[in-house]
């Protein structure tokens, strides 16, 4: 029997970078700058420490965590590795912890001096739902519903943070904003989780697919999809004319909406193309918020 690979600091290093998953860094750091930089118009160290945060230790946080409790159901699962997660060496799950609390900590220290309490119960609310999404006792990732939710929580919650840690002005439009963002998170992780049903039935894993079945949850993903580009149509000009970078998302889901819970991997072809989508839909709503910008100057 082959003794495992030595966790020298090279390949530790590497774990805990696959298992921040790099390709969705942007994700979090994006919407918490946007909306800093928006409302401050100023770049300042609070703006450059908040980036970093949500860049790495935040991702590393939010997934270290995932893959050190999904363990057990990640040896079963084909797609893990790579953009999809690490199936964590288990030598590395104490490292992967104490890291992720390492990494957070100063960035946390920083921006609660600086913040304001409301700041602090975001970032907190932030933190719990990083936290809690994958660790027990409550495990919301197990929770259908609360599963789609919490995981569109991870994605918009930096946004909210930025706007209150800048001080910005809570209008109805701006409301309107988030009630898509949200929506366009729980779409993107309820289509997620369908690839999945089978292996986490297998491995006695909910999720709001398995209890709904790969069909419905493909639906439903088109529906809150179609709402948050509604919601658009409420948000100040030129916010409406986000509504259609939706359209790339149900072009994508659409030809699943049939799938059944034995072809339901078949969705995984779907959801690499979510890669690039994302990419493309995070230009469009950059170029949107520039000519906001512009126009409000």
């Amino acid at each position: 029997m082959t003794a495992p690979a030595a966790l020298t600091p090279g390949r530790v290093l590497r774990e805990l970078f696959v298992s921040s998953r790099p390709v969705s860094w942007i994700n979090t750091a994006f919407p918490f700058a946007a909306a800093y930089l928006l409302t401050t118009r100023q770049i300042d160290a609070t703006l450059i420490v908040g980036i970093l945060f949500f860049l790495v230790p935040y991702n590393l946080a939010m997934y270290g965590v995932n893959d050190v409790f999904d363990y057990e159901s990640d040896l079963r699962n084909p797609r893990k590795g790579g953009t999809h997660g690490a199936v964590l060496d288990k030598r590395m799950h104490p490292i992967t912890l104490w890291a992720s609390v390492l990494s957070c900590l100063p960035f946390v220290v920083y921006l609660v001096v600086v913040g304001s309490p409301l700041s602090w119960l975001v970032l907190a609310l932030s933190l719990f739902f990083v936290v809690f999404y994958s660790a027990p006792p409550l495990r919301l990732k197990e929770r259908p519903f609360a599963d789609s939710v919490t995981s569109s929580i991870h994605f918009f919650s930096p946004a909210v943070y930025g706007l209150v840690l800048a001080g910005a002005v809570w209008t109805w439009q701006l409301v309107f904003v988030f009630v898509a963002f949200a929506l366009w998170g729980i779409a993107s992780h309820a289509f997620g989780a369908v690839q999945d049903v089978e292996a986490d039935r297998a491995a006695d894993i909910s999720s709001i697919a398995t209890a709904r079945g790969a069909r419905w949850t493909v639906r439903f993903a088109l529906v809150a999809y179609a709402l948050a580009g509604v919601a658009m149509l409420f948000t100040a000009w030129p916010g409406p004319l986000a509504g259609v970078l939706v359209i790339p998302y149900l072009v994508v889901c659409w030809p699943y909406r049939n799938v059944t819970d034995a072809e339901s991997d078949r969705a995984t072809a779907g959801w690499n193309r979510f890669l690039w989508l994302n990419q493309i839909a995070g230009f469009g709503t950059t170029m949107l918020l520039i000519w906001w910008w512009l126009l409000t100057a």
